[in-house]
């Protein structure tokens, strides 16, 4: 199981929310769903980012601290921001000496009037509107649970003739101490997408 080093610090940041609250997520709407994934249209949303260095599991435990730290008050002037959904990251790679996580922004802010980070190796960035495919599945974060779900989700695209145009995100949902079988996990990719004609 990768990224066990974070854990903890992912568990005080979900947990600062009352169970009862849903957290906020980017908003999208559902284009077209098969039985491995659904199209999505996203609209445009802010995320603050930072790349760090080492394998994923480390890497991960740092980018957390940075992240968490800005959204909880490490900003100019000091302002404490509600944790959203999902936490993404680049997607499971040995072979990285590098890897990006983000968290999604409150959608009340703009690039404008979000708290400036005091940390300069976090960046916020505004996406844009896009349009992605997402595979939605249960389970661990573990490379072996991620690979096939990978495989399923490549596998249906390539069945449907639907073109990537990006790579692969890892997007999670629930602390890592939800229960494996209740966790929400999907798999994000930009795709070419035409809504078929009636």
């Amino acid at each position: 199981m990768f990224l066990l080093r974070h854990r903890f610090v992912l568990l005080i940041l979900l947990s600062v929310v009352q169970p009862a609250m849903a957290l906020e997520e980017p908003e999208f709407d559902v284009l077209h769903s098969a039985d491995d994934y659904e199209i999505r249209r996203y609209a445009p949303f802010i995320v603050a980012e930072v790349e760090v260095q080492g394998d994923l599991d480390k890497a991960g435990g740092d980018a957390f601290r940075l992240l968490a730290g800005y959204i909880f008050g490490k900003n100019e002037p000091g302002t404490k921001m509600s944790m959203t959904a999902p936490v993404t990251s680049d997607a499971p790679d040995s072979e990285r000496d590098s890897h990006t996580f983000s968290f999604v922004m409150e959608s009340r802010y703009s690039m404008e009037t979000l708290p400036k980070p005091i940390d300069s190796r976090i960046r916020l960035v505004e996406k844009p509107a896009k349009i992605m495919a997402a595979h939605r599945y249960s389970g661990t974060w573990s490379s072996r649970n991620y690979q096939k779900h990978e495989a399923a989700l490549l596998a249906a695209l390539q069945a449907d003739a639907v073109e990537m145009s990006g790579g692969i995100y890892l997007a999670r949902y629930n602390s890592p101490f939800t229960p494996w079988f209740l966790r929400r996990n999907e798999l994000l990719v930009e795709v070419a997408w035409q809504t078929p004609a009636e």
